[in-house]
């Protein structure tokens, strides 16, 4: 097996998710933003290309207007988005949608994404799922992006159990799950993330009842 050409996207590494109306709630903000920061400094290390987005909405909203200061990437990301190899704006959850990033990744013959950031139940979920039909292979950071609590008309859930959900969705169809160490050692051996299947994920949940 051939090993996989990554590149790191990082989505949205803004502070509207840690001092805005979105503030992340699980895993801890800090602790993922620090496993962020990690996986950039081990892609950079390896050679592999790091993207960096940013969610803008039109000026005037409550959430990433760019002339507010939640916009802004983390001070911590910032600093090294100066040495990325590509940046883009979004304005949908997918950082596939109107972004050009699709055929930027195909110009380099980058066949694998390893996603960050925030957050777990917008742009995390709907970037791997956009990138099936695309035929990218998806790689998850489970500790390097987060939920918030949610509640709607339609129920409630905090964000430790929307985190943690999606994880185990995820890496039953749309992407490989692993934590940055995990990811790290993979990176080192260039092997790709190990996921799971429909099919056996199933088969596990029914013997479970």
């Amino acid at each position: 097996m051939s090993s996989p050409r990554r590149a790191l996207i990082v989505i949205d590494a803004q502070q509207e998710y840690f001092e805005g109306l979105l503030a992340i709630q699980y895993p801890a903000r800090d602790e993922s933003l620090t496993r962020i920061a990690e996986a950039m400094d081990v892609a950079e290390q390896a050679g592999i290309p790091v993207v960096v987005g940013q969610h803008k909405s039109p000026a005037g909203f409550p959430v990433f207007a760019p002339e507010s200061s939640t916009f802004e990437l983390r001070p911590e990301i910032a600093k090294r988005a100066d040495n990325v190899a590509h940046r883009f704006t979004k304005s949908f959850a997918s950082i596939f949608a109107g972004t050009g990033l699709e055929e930027w990744l195909r110009e380099r013959g980058i066949d694998t994404i390893t996603i960050v950031g925030y957050m777990t139940n917008n742009c995390v979920i709907g970037s791997a799922a956009a990138a099936e039909p695309l035929g990218f292979t998806v790689e998850v950071l489970s500790d390097a992006t987060g939920a918030i609590d949610i509640v709607n008309s339609a129920g409630s859930a905090p964000a430790k159990r929307v985190h943690e959900t999606i994880m185990a969705v995820l890496n039953s169809n749309w992407a490989a799950v692993a934590t940055t160490s995990a990811w790290t050692e993979a990176v080192k051996s260039e092997i790709a993330v190990a996921g799971d299947n429909l099919i056996e994920s199933a088969a596990r949940g029914r013997d479970a009842r």
